[in-house]
């Protein structure tokens, strides 16, 4: 069954490209990005793998651990990242999960039996310091993942996470943000001392809120 959002991410132990790994022991309180892959040596993931690693900086600003699934075991990672560092200018520098025994892709609910019996879809989730799912996506086979778009929503759950505030459709880091409706008016005045606008007693909006 597929993880929905609110549930507890599995904890697992499987082999990785970085030894031995404990999930809960290598998240620690850090939020994570785990994305998998349906083989070693596919074209659209080498270059996913090297986008990743090229904006690692960014995920470790805000905090979060990115780590990669494949179902193939772990020599075949290593002669795989070769070719990733070859063809796409970076080095990989985050662990890549071997799940040759399909034990962490049946526990995410990761295989996709109409699509193919034993391979992974390509699957991404967001998992908070709490080990709670905060975000899915899967996409087909054809289309490489915005991991820019992966950044921006991490971007919004650590602030709405902060600030009782939600983000409009398109929002990025720095832009106005929503008041949440269960804020009355007088207590926004308090939490947003930039002040805001009510376009609706439903939609108000504040600039973006410090930290």
């Amino acid at each position: 069954m597929s993880l929905r959002l609110g549930d507890t991410a599995p904890d697992f132990t499987q082999d990785s490209t970085e030894g031995p790994l404990h999930f809960y022991e290598w998240a620690g309180n850090s939020w994570v990005m785990l994305f998998s892959h349906p083989k070693d040596y596919t074209p659209v993931c080498t270059t996913e793998l090297g986008l990743v690693a090229k904006l690692k900086p960014e995920f470790d600003k805000r905090g979060v651990k990115v780590i990669g699934l494949s179902v193939d075991p772990t020599d075949s990672h290593h002669g795989w990242s070769k070719d990733i560092e070859e063809t796409q200018g970076a080095k990989l520098n985050f662990p890549l999960i071997a799940d040759d025994d399909r034990k962490v892709s049946d526990l995410y609910g990761m295989i996709h039996p109409n699509a193919n019996d034993t391979l992974t879809v390509r699957s991404v989730f967001v998992i908070d310091p709490n080990k709670k799912v905060r975000l899915t996506l899967t996409y087909p086979a054809s289309t490489g993942r915005n991991f820019d778009e992966l950044l921006r929503v991490i971007d919004s759950l650590q602030l709405t996470d902060r600030h009782k505030v939600a983000t409009p459709g398109n929002w990025k880091h720095g832009e106005d943000v929503i008041i949440a409706p269960s804020v009355s008016n007088e207590d926004a005045k308090q939490l947003f001392p930039k002040g805001f606008k009510e376009h609706k007693p439903y939609l108000r909006t504040t600039p973006h809120p410090a930290g």
